[in-house]
């Protein structure tokens, strides 16, 4: 099964150095949806006007294939 990597950058930044096996790309994708709505699920509040975070999806080449980016504007 292939192996895929997922990089979440911002506040809470981690690198998946361990990578994660998903049958194929949809499963990747589904996962990654999963993770970043659990994570921000979590932030309870916290994220504020002018912070960005993002999650990165790597394959097994440690390619890019995807980033959902989140980021709050303030608009005056």
């Amino acid at each position: 099964m292939p192996k895929y990597y997922f990089h979440i950058h911002g506040d809470r930044a981690s690198l998946d150095d361990v990578g994660e096996e998903c049958r194929d790309k949809e499963a990747a994708w589904r996962e990654a949806t999963k993770v970043t709505g659990e994570m921000f699920k979590d932030i309870d509040g916290k994220f504020r006007p002018g912070q960005e975070w993002c999650l990165e999806v790597l394959d097994e080449n440690r390619k890019r294939l995807w980033t959902i980016h989140i980021d709050a504007k303030e608009y005056a």
